[in-house]
């Protein structure tokens, strides 16, 4: 996943969708699920297995396409496809969540747990995350990187942020401008 890490810190299902980057697939083997599943630990409630396998790749990434999808469409007011909504749902379907009750000596704790296998567990939050960023007021003001060879998604916290990374998109596109003007002159 090296030369395709994707840029993490947006929203978790904008952070899946940008694991397709203008360089190409940064999903694409069991290995990159994992490496990408590390990155996020923090934001997902369940533990990494041991062994991430092809059919959680494919469940993820089946989530991603969904997702992708419609989002391309609800964040510009269009009303996303029937098919890519109910995949969705049916993701979410595959791996239940419930608040399991246990006493703990003293009082009663909730713990919110899905049933399922991992890869399962893991398209169900995915696809969870999606449902609840496609049902924010929010989506229509995800953009687009500026940057022309840059397929980024986005959340910005400020309305003048036109670059997924000011680090990575902003500054190549300032220095290729500063080289324009500079050549022209």
């Amino acid at each position: 996943m090296s030369d395709l890490a994707p840029l993490t810190g947006e929203p978790l299902a904008l952070d899946l969708v940008n694991t397709r980057t203008s360089a190409g697939d940064a999903l694409t083997t069991p290995r990159d699920l994992r490496a990408w599943w590390t990155l996020q630990a923090d934001r997902l409630p369940d533990e990494m297995p041991q062994e991430v396998t092809a059919a959680d790749l494919s469940a993820v990434r089946a989530v991603r396409e969904h997702t992708a999808r419609a989002l391309d469409r609800v964040r510009r007011g269009d009303e996303p496809l029937a098919a890519d909504l109910e995949a969705l749902n049916r993701a979410q379907r595959a791996a239940p969540a419930i608040n399991e009750l246990m006493w703990d000596g003293s009082a009663v704790t909730a713990t919110r747990r899905r049933d399922g296998s991992p890869g399962r567990r893991l398209a169900a939050c995915l696809a969870e995350a999606a449902a609840e960023l496609l049902a924010d007021p929010a989506v229509t003001k995800i953009r687009k990187c500026e940057a022309d060879d840059c397929v980024t998604l986005f959340l910005p916290t400020h309305p003048r942020r036109r670059w997924c990374s000011a680090a990575r998109c902003g500054n190549r596109m300032r220095v290729a401008r500063h080289y324009q003007r500079h050549k022209a002159g």
